[in-house]
């Protein structure tokens, strides 16, 4: 090696394989790190995304079977098929999703554990469900102890369980955006420097043969050039676009779903503070209070936030409609709920039970226009977060291949413009 420098053409042999291997190396530093972006971007689009919403969708789905169940609960004996249907629904939704998520969990992991124990109490619950119906439709008071029991299960058990598995998988998705986000600086900087190298290798031969241009030099940078702009171009359109479906999908679905699951436990308490009708206290600076009318105020107030940050992230008039119009189904929510409790407060029972449960004018009817609402506007984030994820993903297709055909055309360009200068020795 050290001989060969010494002559010309031993120096241009050296030149000619060290920015071929400069462009080689730059080709395959891109086609690496974009194809490793595109593929969490894919992830983020296609497999981590949709178990985050699956799992607020579980969440969800037990929620909102632990209020039908107690919605048909309060109507009697004579349960409406309506409230009954919602409740199979739910269960069969919420096992379903939890099939999806255990083919998902990864062998031995905290998900996977998470799912089985979520498996192993949603038989106990419904079990309890149905003694609780059994004995209600019989008279029996102790229906509504074990309603109350069927609710702490859920309450402290299943929907904590729930929300842990929301969190994991949350958190995955947090990790696919994390890989298919950052600048791929290492491709960058290869092809800066693959760059210079050419630059330094044409001004070398014009020095020496007044040459203005080498043809093979010249494609060769070229080639770089093309495939840099490719790379940051790509990258910047792909960066924004996933970053936009974070900041005005992601972000906004999840304190939707938080609000829609504030909603369906604020109905779960209203119904169950008529059933319990007071057995269950609770005392708060040395006030004694109903322990499901208290936990009703802190669901609603979580819910008014919920709703006052959703309209905030809200960027157009597609998902500003409905969180404003479940924003005012809340506010009738709490008055009718008020009117209900004043009711039960001052002993009539049944006055209350019709508020809450009734035909018309009850709080059922708002909670049911709220969630909605809610409904509405996770849709419509939804469709914000596929669009805006899908155009990151596309901006980044084609670049590994590109990359790597770039960089062989490159390398045979600059292997070719040495080869030129070499035939002149010969």
């Amino acid at each position: 090696m050290r001989a060969a420098a010494t002559t010309e053409p031993g120096r241009l042999r050296i030149i000619g394989a060290v920015l071929a291997l400069l462009v080689v190396a730059f080709g395959a530093a891109t086609a690496w790190q974009s194809s490793e972006r595109a593929a969490a971007a894919d992830d983020v689009l296609h497999r981590s995304q949709p178990l985050s919403s699956g799992a607020a969708d579980i969440y969800r789905s037990l929620a909102d079977a632990n209020t039908a169940a107690s919605s048909g609960f309060l109507a009697g004996g004579q349960e409406p098929a309506a409230t009954r249907d919602r409740y199979e629904k739910d269960i069969s939704a919420a096992a379903s999703g939890l099939v999806t998520a255990a083919a998902n969990a990864e062998p031995g992991s905290a998900s996977e554990a998470t799912v089985a124990r979520l498996n192993r109490l949603l038989p106990e619950y419904k079990g309890l469900v149905e003694r609780a119906r059994t004995y209600n439709r019989q008279g029996y008071p102790v229906g509504g102890a074990y309603l109350r029991y069927a609710n702490e299960k859920m309450q402290t058990q299943m929907l904590p369980a729930a929300e842990d598995l929301y969190t994991k998988e949350n958190a995955r998705l947090d990790a696919d955006y994390g890989d298919a986000t950052p600048y791929p600086w290492a491709a960058i900087a290869l092809g800066v420097l693959t760059l210079a190298g050419l630059a330094w290798a044409q001004r070398r031969d014009y020095r020496r043969t007044n040459r203005v241009l080498n043809p093979g030099l010249v494609a060769a940078g070229g080639a770089t050039v093309v495939a840099l702009l490719w790379l940051t171009a790509g990258h910047t359109v792909a960066r924004s676009e996933l970053t936009g479906s974070y900041d005005h999908g992601i972000r906004s679905l999840t304190v939707l779903h938080d609000a829609r699951i504030a909603s369906l436990k604020a109905r779960g308490n209203e119904n169950l503070s008529l059933v319990a009708r007071g057995a269950e206290t609770v005392t708060v600076d040395g006030r004694q209070y109903d322990t499901y009318s208290y936990d009703f105020d802190k669901d609603m107030t979580v819910l008014g936030k919920g709703l006052d940050r959703a309209e905030r992230l809200a960027d157009d008039s597609g998902g500003t409609a409905p969180v404003k119009s479940a924003e005012t189904g809340a506010a009738l929510w709490k008055q009718r709920h008020t009117a209900a409790r004043t009711s039960d407060e001052n002993g009539d029972y049944q006055q209350a039970l019709d508020k809450v449960i009734g035909a018309k004018g009850t709080t059922g009817e708002c909670f049911d226009g709220v969630d909605r609402d809610l409904a509405r506007a996770i849709g419509h984030e939804q469709a914000e977060f596929q669009r805006a994820a899908a155009a990151g993903r596309d901006a980044m297709t084609g670049l590994p291949v590109g990359a790597a055909a770039l960089a062989v055309l490159g390398a045979a360009g600059a292997l070719a413009g040495i080869g030129r200068r070499l035939s002149e020795y010969r």
